[in-house]
């Protein structure tokens, strides 16, 4: 099993909780990224965001900055706002990458949790999945073709035109992110794209229905099992011992999202909740070494398999010493631990 590290660029502060500035949490992020090239991680990803708070509103130029700074990791986006996006600029940035970063890049695309990105860029919510529906068949198009004749409802149409440059993969790897719409599942199972199947909350195991809908999908589509990949993407955070991470992780964690939770509807967190949460079947990966290992592998399992787990961070508002204490731990040992090391 792949195992790396998912960022949104997000919530920045210091041991002493000062705050940090923007091009100080860059170089950070940059350094976190090179380090888990270093201890060993397979895959990191870096979300698209256009508010307050982030800095991943161009992931792209983050990915290729990184390229520049490590050697084996893979450069993914978690997850570009197709939808929102000109799926020929969004191949052609991607395919710039793939040669920095020598055949490492990949990306992975989605229609967005967050929709500040649709006014912004002059889009209709109302549109919101057939834009991505379209957007993702003219981007599929891209790939299998130099020149390109595409025709469709929210963009001009191409008629016989290259698209360059051409990325060293072929074909370059394109997932789907997907949320809880069985709609999203299919989808993907039907075109064959292996699945990040982003789980925030609620029990992991509930979305094996929709695992299975994916791969039944595409098995009816004609691809093979070993094509239909299921990756996951999980907020986690990983320390010497389980109190250690759950003090750390807890504070930080309850404050930002009962900050997005007012956003959205959702009740403030609470402290059993959070242990809720934390237990056996919650969709959190906090923990020591053990657990965490342990907990990856009944997931795995609850969805019957995984290729690729990320953790996602940021949401905990953790200093970046932490962060690179947990990146070390995951890479040097619940990745050996997960496939079988010791």
């Amino acid at each position: 099993m792949e195992i790396g590290v998912d960022s949104f660029a997000a919530m920045f502060t210091e041991t002493k909780g000062k705050s940090v500035n923007d091009a100080d949490a860059m170089e950070q992020l940059l350094g976190r990224i090179e380090y888990a090239d270093q201890v060993g991680l397979d895959v990191f990803g870096i979300g698209e965001h256009h508010r307050k708070g982030f800095l991943d509103s161009a992931p792209t130029l983050i990915l290729a900055a990184a390229a520049a700074r490590t050697k084996q990791i893979r450069l993914t986006s978690a997850v570009t706002v197709l939808s929102a996006a000109d799926p020929v600029r969004v191949f052609q940035n991607f395919a710039t990458l793939d040669l920095i970063s020598r055949g490492r890049a990949e990306m992975v695309v989605g229609r967005g949790s967050s929709i500040e990105a649709f006014p912004l860029f002059g889009f209709d919510l109302n549109d919101y999945d057939e834009l991505f529906a379209e957007k993702l068949d003219l981007l599929l198009n891209i790939r299998a073709n130099e020149f390109v004749t595409w025709q469709g409802k929210f963009r001009p149409a191409i008629n016989n035109l290259p698209v360059y440059p051409r990325p060293m993969q072929n074909p370059f790897p394109i997932w789907q992110g997907v949320g809880g719409t069985p709609e999203s599942f299919v989808r993907a199972g039907l075109l064959g794209l292996p699945l990040m199947v982003a789980i925030i909350g609620g029990e992991t195991r509930r979305f094996r229905p929709l695992v299975d809908l994916y791969r039944e999908a595409g098995k009816q589509a004609g691809f093979k099992p070993d094509e239909l990949k299921v990756g996951l993407h999980s907020l986690g955070y990983v320390a010497k011992t389980t109190k250690q991470a759950v003090d750390e992780f807890y504070p930080g964690y309850a404050a930002a999202m009962t900050k997005v939770g007012k956003e959205r509807g959702w009740p403030p967190v609470t402290r059993a909740g959070f242990e809720a949460q934390s237990g056996r079947e919650g969709a959190l990966i906090v923990g020591g070494v053990e657990a965490v290992a342990e907990k990856i592998l009944h997931h795995a399992e609850a969805l019957g398999g995984i290729s690729r787990l990320t953790f996602q961070m940021d949401s905990a508002e953790l200093p970046n010493e932490k962060l690179m204490e947990s990146i070390e731990l995951i890479g040097t040992r619940v990745k050996p631990m997960v496939n079988g090391g010791k």
